[in-house]
């Protein structure tokens, strides 16, 4: 599998920015305001926060395959 670059800057930056900084978010807000939930929707986000990482390492080992660097 091989994503164009669009695609892949902003999935990046979605798993090293946005769904980190959402799964603190609630996290911090739950204890606070007494959320439902306060362990397993962070837990959710990090978990589909790890399956997107790992489509983007498939995506740059199939790029280094096809673009050997000298």
């Amino acid at each position: 599998m091989k994503l164009n670059n669009t695609t892949f800057d902003i999935l990046k930056w979605i798993c090293l920015i946005v769904l980190p900084a959402c799964a603190s978010l609630y996290m911090g807000l739950a204890k606070v305001w007494q959320l439902p939930f306060e362990i397993e929707i962070p837990q959710t986000i990090t978990l589909i926060d790890a399956f997107l990482g790992a489509l983007l390492g498939v995506s740059t080992i199939n790029y280094n395959k096809d673009n050997p660097t000298l």
